[in-house]
């Protein structure tokens, strides 16, 4: 559990634990000596640890206090609260109290263990949002023969307002909540198990849901999703989940979200080899921060009430069988656009697009927004920590920079210039490929050009936004989620909605 509370409303059980994170922790004569060992370097933080004795009951034991100066070390690309220091120093903090735990103890030493975490944070207005969702991303919830994680009972020194209180709450539990969507093995979250969690968030907010399943998608003509997932198990889905407040207008323009959901990857008969197939569960990333982000939005309210929110759902398996798509085959997707499949391995890129296609022909967008662990590029090209973001308008594009600051989800843009892109594509007898003929050509900006293709018209009269989040969405060292995309979105929703268009 992660739960933001103010020092009125601590628990009345005791706390095992308190850790203080931030650049100045409180100055006083008990901490003095603390205080004064504490070194942070550039890029490291310092750490240093107290053992309390109680001063009125003599039978309690003595609390554990840990100070933690965050690295000195900001540069302007970073977000202020050093979010990557302060997940990375708690989870070694949390893992090592939990580890504490000894068979041999008694009955209560078993309980799950109380941390109060105090954030002391530099420019509090400018960090609090991204430090508590830096928080959440170190508490992961898929742990099913771990011990008991505890709780993690979060103060900051400066308080929130109960406005902000609920939105980094709901925020924190979207992070956790898509985190755990992430770490969860493909046997267990197979696309009949992600269509469950989807309804499950819409039965939460109160949402519409609409369901697309197996042949039905054929038959609408949503070629590129149904051909990805054929070959598997359980059928593909697209899942649109809707929030339409009760003062928006029936003709509201919208905001809608499109997340790639392939539940696993095996490149299809494009195969993957040399060991490129493990990890691939993680590739519905994308999915599971907008619908985490979407049930964090309507839970905390955070979008006005005249905007509709959508998030629109691609849910397959990239699975290797006698009903595989092969390459050469010729898809027509949502768009009706036909592409020559020429890289069974470019497969997300086939999904995002009859998913934006049918946002665009349904939802009436004013805002669209896709989100994908698309290509092994990205990290190339932005690094593990920085999700790369394409867009064809230069406001949106900025607003999205200021979002990843805000949230600590960074981004960074791609150059847009689809003209220098499309000829990637050609194909002689489809309207394009789905795969690149030069893989030194910006991958990245080529593969969300793939998916501006499919927005028709509204690739020049509205607002589109690519996240390939394809590294930021895992952490190497551990090999756990970070729930990635869902602060993102909270920030991104609140630039949009202080937009004049």
């Amino acid at each position: 559990m992660v739960h933001f509370t103010s020092l009125a409303a601590l628990p009345p059980q005791r706390v095992n634990r308190v850790v203080v994170v931030g650049d100045a922790p409180p100055n006083t004569q008990l901490l003095q000596y603390a205080l004064d060992t504490l070194r942070p370097g550039p890029d490291s933080g310092a750490t240093a640890s107290l053992l309390l004795l109680p001063t009125a009951a003599a039978s309690a034991d003595p609390l554990s206090l840990t100070l933690h100066a965050l690295p000195t070390a900001l540069s302007r690309a970073n977000c202020p609260a050093r979010p990557h220091a302060l997940t990375s120093f708690l989870k070694r903090h949390t893992r090592a109290i939990v580890s504490t735990a000894s068979p041999s103890a008694p009955t209560d030493a078993l309980s799950p263990p109380v941390v109060l975490v105090l954030l002391v944070l530099p420019t509090h207005s400018a960090t609090w949002f991204a430090a508590g969702a830096a928080v959440a991303r170190a508490a992961p919830l898929y742990a099913p023969r771990s011990p008991p994680p505890g709780a993690l009972h979060v103060l900051y020194a400066a308080p929130l307002t109960a406005a902000q209180q609920t939105l980094v709450q709901h925020t924190a539990d979207g992070v956790r909540l898509a985190a755990r969507l992430v770490d969860a093995p493909p046997n267990e979250l197979h696309v009949d198990a992600f269509v469950a969690e989807a309804q499950a968030v819409a039965a939460r907010t109160g949402a519409r849901v609409t369901l697309i399943r197996g042949d039905a998608l054929r038959l609408a003509g949503f070629g590129g999703l149904y051909g990805v997932g054929k070959a598997a198990a359980h059928a593909p889905a697209l899942v649109c989940l809707s929030h339409v407040p009760p003062a928006a207008a029936a003709d509201a323009p919208s905001v809608a979200m499109v997340g790639k959901g392939i539940v696993f990857d095996t490149g299809g008969l494009s195969l993957k080899t040399g060991g490129a197939m493990a990890g691939m569960k993680r590739d519905m990333a994308g999915a599971a921060a907008l619908l985490a982000a979407f049930d964090a939005a309507c839970c905390a309210r955070n979008t006005t009430d005249r905007v509709p929110l959508h998030a629109v759902l691609c849910v397959a398996e990239n699975a290797v069988g006698p009903l595989a798509t092969r390459v050469d085959d010729v898809l027509e997707l949502y768009s009706g656009k036909r592409v020559e499949v020429n890289n069974t391995d470019a497969e997300g890129r086939l999904v995002l697009a009859d998913g934006v296609a049918y946002a665009v022909r349904h939802l009436n967008p004013k805002v669209v927004v896709d989100m994908a662990t698309l290509t092994g590029a990205q990290g190339v090209a932005t690094g593990t920590r920085i999700g790369a973001v394409y867009s064809n308008d230069a406001q949106l594009e900025q607003m999205a920079v200021r979002a990843g600051r805000a949230s600590g989800d960074l981004v960074h843009p791609m150059a847009y210039a689809p003209e220098l892109y499309r000829d990637e594509f050609e194909s002689a007898i489809a309207d394009m490929k789905n795969s690149v003929k030069h893989r030194a050509n910006g991958q990245v900006a080529c593969a969300g050009q793939f998916i501006a293709n499919h927005l028709g018209d509204f690739e020049h009269s509205g607002k589109w936004l690519h996240v390939d989040m394809a590294y930021p969405a895992f952490t190497s060292d551990d090999e756990r989620a970070t729930g990635y995309g869902v602060a993102f979105m909270q920030a991104l929703l609140k630039e949009i909605d202080g937009a004049d268009w």
